[in-house]
């Protein structure tokens, strides 16, 4: 898997993301956005679109944040995630989750 969803997704769910993958790889639950590491084609469309740099090239995540890996490919194998194909709206207090965090 080349590209991993983290936890700055979590409770705010930007889709900028979405519109922009070439495969469908994006799958949600009520909280967070997951790639399906079976379906990303590793272009790297979707890194400089996420407002809230949740998507990291999985080379290059921070040691506390290398276990979102796993929890990518648990949760799109899980199949109990809805697969997400055009952008939506963010959860609410995203714009505060995304100020929180400084971007």
């Amino acid at each position: 898997m080349a590209f991993v969803v983290t936890d700055s997704c979590r409770d705010c769910m930007f889709t900028d993301c979405v519109p922009v993958c070439p495969v469908e790889c994006f799958w949600a639950d009520d909280r967070m956005i997951y790639i399906d590491p079976t379906v990303c084609i590793d272009c790297s469309a979707c890194l400089p679109v996420c407002p809230v740099q949740a998507i990291y090239v999985e080379a290059n995540l921070p040691d506390e944040k290398k276990h979102f890996t796993e929890l990518n490919r648990e949760k799109c194998a899980s199949g109990t995630l809805v697969n997400l194909t055009e952008k939506r709206d963010p959860l609410p207090g995203a714009a505060a989750k995304r100020a929180s965090l400084g971007l």
